[in-house]
């Protein structure tokens, strides 16, 4: 199974900066994409960025230019290093992987247990 663990979310001041890590644990998957989501209450879940295993990157337009993801194959993370923090940056941050079991060919979606991120004076 696929297992994905957050940690580096907590209580950062507006204009900080905080950086998310994420560690999957793969035995017998290929990981493809991967990215972070986060979601407030209320609202769906959105996507914030998302890193390609070749290293192409998209962002969510609302934290280009803020927010940097970066991936490293050999030890299966991906990290989020987010910057110039707003208060609408709080939400709980979620990592997300495409990943294949190697004994099938399925391709499957697999969700951290998210870490909350808070942006307040």
């Amino acid at each position: 199974q696929v297992q994905l663990v957050e940690s580096g979310g907590g209580l950062v001041q507006p204009g900080g900066s905080l950086r998310l890590s994420c560690a999957a644990s793969i035995s017998g998957f290929i990981l493809y994409s991967m990215a972070w989501y986060r979601q407030t209450p209320g609202k769906q879940r959105e996507l914030v960025a998302a890193i390609t295993r070749g290293g192409s990157t998209n962002y969510a337009n609302s934290v280009k230019g803020r927010f940097t993801i970066s991936r490293d194959n050999a030890k299966n993370t991906v990290d989020l290093h987010m910057n110039i923090l707003k208060p609408e940056d709080t939400a709980v941050y979620y990592c997300q992987t495409q990943a294949m079991a190697t004994m099938t060919y399925v391709l499957n979606d697999y969700w951290g247990q998210g870490t909350q991120v808070t942006v307040s004076s």
